[in-house]
């Protein structure tokens, strides 16, 4: 049972061993190089090896628990066989897992649940406990060391139960050891920072199992973040109220899935906290094997308190027909040391069996209340005991103290005396009847008034408050009966007494109508107090319809502010309406003066359009005069006296002009300021080549060709509107040049 859980000692060995063995091939099928996550679990568990060597009161302690036990627990070679028979898929998604925690909680809760209930891997157990329960970094991890130095009252009682934790595991069992010691630096660390809890025994096996795992001070935070966090505080504290609260839940459970066993309990007066409470309050550390009970352990990390109860009801599964057999003594025999060794095999078992039981959480939040309510009302009944305790010892006192003081002397003073006396308490209980009668009547004219007024539509809320003015008009009522109750002891003792004392007064008939005075004024004065008592309760009825009336009155109050709010929105509404109503007409009127604007701009354009067309016209008709020009014989002259090829040219640069120009006038149809056109460059240029001409007469040969050919050029115009650029390069003039023998023309 001890060999399956490693210490502290053992921990340091396995994780070295356990980055060792990672850190070379397991076999020939592991990779060559490990993977981030591998990397960084690596270094976790170096950090872990870190904790463990810096603390040298541990190490110190260790190499002397190492002399007396010969070894520790596990050693390096137990450890890497150990790690060996480890599947390596299930260390990559553990240490991967751990890698990544916060992304894992998040998004597949469900799987980290899955793994978990089939078991944390030794090595991962540490690191994984921390994590379920938040324990990492906590702030109370600085004060440790500061708390160990303190002293605490509980000390004595920490040092006497060390011995009896775990006592036959190897970590524990020697006195004074690294075990012990630790063990009990831990439990005096929580008694200083819980007062109230302080140390309770069974506290000290959770912290055992804690420190088998982890260094104390890790150890020490887990364990805080337990008692607060998973219910362990509320069943430690001195009351153990959670604890009552466990065992009532649970006893439920039995009877709604085991009923037959249930009756066999209550037969045989064998109650759930009689096996039942070290589950609870150990986790099943003192009652299984240790491997089973750190399996549920684990389990008990991720899901609280919820798996004692499944695993509790599957034993008494398992064993219900052993069980109704037994009796009282036998059943205790059979749950000490029969169920214990039902699990030697292993805790899966147990563990399948506890997740086939149902567990429905709204049920047992149910019995909580149920629980809570019960013993809401034994306290009441204890406090009730016990004042009615009190009053029964003053009263005894008080007719005590009457019996001694024996039969009183009367005067005659003292009997004119107690007339007035009988006097004083008629008048009063006249008054009281008159009293009575009128709130009587005030009590029929709010009930009429009451009636008169409207329901209000919250009934939730007049539901609520009438329960509160129930439960005054209920503490009333019982006030009263209580009052009425010492009415009728003090009638009954004063009865007591005149029947003891009558024999006394037999002797004289002073004595006689002195005592029938005091007779009748105890009489009087019991009236008054039932007077009293009966004027108490009218008034705390009226008090009750006056509350029922302000509770009218605010809510009309309450109904006429909703309306007034009601009203003002809807003004305020009404008030927006007008202004968006406004808004809307400006934004159309502006639309309109914005869509007129744009038609007039169109227009704008289209008329500078027409313009540009119009010019282009224009300059096409100043084009086709022009070539009008050249045909009827101005070029026959110049041709005379210079070379027709150089004319061409001219013309063809000419004629690119004026393509240019046209393509501009084009490309310019839509602005507004159009440059005129102006045609006067062709005359220019026409005139430059002239005077170029006259210069080249000179030469006769082509004089005379001129002289000769007597022809005439001839220029055809083609300058459609075209949009393409193959349109354009077909714009051509024709010149024709007449000869003697042949007609040549020339195209350009």
């Amino acid at each position: 049972m001890a060999s399956q859980v490693a210490t502290p000692t053992s921990l340091q060995t396995t994780a070295t061993s356990s980055s060792t063995s990672l850190s070379s091939p397991l076999s020939p099928s592991t990779p060559a190089q490990l993977s981030p996550d591998d990397v960084q679990l690596l270094a976790k568990l170096e950090e872990q090896n870190r904790l463990l060597e810096t603390d040298s009161k541990s190490l110190r302690s260790m190499n002397g628990s190492r002399r007396n036990s010969g070894s520790s627990l596990v050693s390096s070679s137990s450890a890497s066989s150990n790690l060996s028979h480890l599947e390596e898929d299930t260390w990559i998604m553990w240490g991967r897992i751990v890698n990544e925690w916060e992304e894992v909680r998040k998004k597949k809760e469900k799987h980290v649940k899955d793994l978990v209930r089939k078991g944390i891997p030794h090595h991962f157990r540490a690191i994984v406990w921390q994590l379920l329960c938040n324990a990492q970094n906590i702030p109370i991890k600085d004060q440790y060391s500061e708390l160990l130095k303190m002293t605490s009252p509980c000390e004595k009682l920490i040092r006497r139960d060390i011995a009896r934790t775990y006592p036959e595991h190897e970590f524990f069992k020697e006195k004074d050891s690294l075990g012990q010691e630790v063990l009990f630096n831990v439990m005096k660390a929580y008694s200083l920072v819980d007062r109230e809890v302080g140390y309770c025994q069974g506290s000290a096996f959770i912290v055992g199992l804690l420190l088998m795992q982890m260094p104390e001070e890790e150890a020490f935070c887990v364990f805080v973040k337990l008692m607060q966090d998973y219910r362990l505080r509320e069943l430690f504290k001195p009351s153990m109220a959670e604890l009552g609260l466990c065992m009532y839940q649970f006893e439920s459970m039995i009877q709604e899935h085991l009923p037959e066993l249930h009756m066999h309990f209550q037969a045989q007066s064998f109650h759930t906290s009689m096996y039942a409470s070290s589950w609870f309050l150990t986790i099943f550390l003192t009652s299984y094997p240790l491997p089973v009970a750190t399996r549920i352990f684990d389990i008990f990390m991720c899901e609280g308190l919820e798996i004692v109860f499944r695993v509790g009801l599957a034993i008494l599964q398992m064993n219900q027909t052993e069980l109704i057999q037994l009796d009282m003594e036998g059943m205790l025999q059979h749950f000490q040391k029969v169920i214990p060794h039902q699990f030697d095999s292993g805790p899966d078992k147990v563990i399948q069996a506890a997740y086939q039981v149902k567990y429905n959480a709204k049920k047992m939040k149910k019995l909580e209340k149920e629980y809570t309510t019960i013993k809401t009302k034994e306290m009441e009944e204890q406090v009730e005991i016990k004042r009615l305790r009190t009053e029964n010892r003053l009263l005894k006192q008080r007719i005590d103290t009457l019996e001694k003081k024996g039969a009183p002397r009367f005067s005659e003073e003292s009997v004119l005396q107690l007339e007035r006396e009988l006097v004083q308490a008629r008048l009063k209980e006249a008054e009281s009847q008159c009293a009575l009668k009128e709130m009587q009547d005030k009590i029929l004219d709010i009930e009429k008034r009451n009636t008169s007024l409207p329901d209000d539509t919250n009934v939730a809320r007049l539901q609520e408050e009438l329960i509160g003015v129930k439960l005054r008009e209920a503490e009333a009522l019982t006030g009263l009966k209580e009052l009425r109750q010492q009415v009728r002891d003090l009638e009954e003792h004063w009865q007591r007494h005149l029947a003891r004392t009558a024999g006394r007064w037999k002797d004289s008939p002073k004595k006689n109508a002195l005592s029938e005075l005091q007779d009748e004024l105890m009489s009087v004065r019991l009236r008054e107090a039932e007077a009293q008592a009966e004027l108490r309760e009218t008034r705390q009825r009226m008090l009750e319809l006056e509350t029922q009336n302000q509770i009218h009155s605010n809510q009309l109050r309450r109904a006429e502010q909703e309306s007034r709010c009601l009203n003002e929105r809807m003004q305020t509404v009404m008030v927006q309406n007008r202004d968006l109503h406004v808004q809307l007409q400006e934004i159309k009127r502006r639309q309109a003066e914005i869509e007129c604007k744009s038609k007039e701009q169109v227009m704008a354009v289209r008329l500078r359009e027409a313009d540009n067309i119009a010019a282009m016209a224009e300059l096409q008709q100043q084009i086709s005069e022009l070539e009008i020009q050249k045909e009827e014989g101005k070029v026959q002259g110049q041709l005379n006296h210079t070379d027709s090829s150089q004319y061409i040219r001219d013309l063809k640069d000419q004629i690119a002009e004026l393509k240019h120009e046209i393509c501009c006038l084009k490309g310019q149809r839509g602005l507004a300021s159009q440059p005129a056109f102006d045609g006067i460059h062709i005359v220019n240029h026409y005139e430059s080549y002239q005077s170029s001409d006259d210069d080249g007469g000179k030469d006769p040969t082509l004089r005379d060709t001129r002289q000769r050919s007597g022809g005439r050029v001839k220029l055809h115009p083609n300058l459609r509107d075209s949009s393409s650029e193959e349109e354009e390069d077909g714009e051509a003039l024709r010149l024709s040049v007449p000869q003697s023998s042949s007609h040549k023309s020339t195209t350009v």
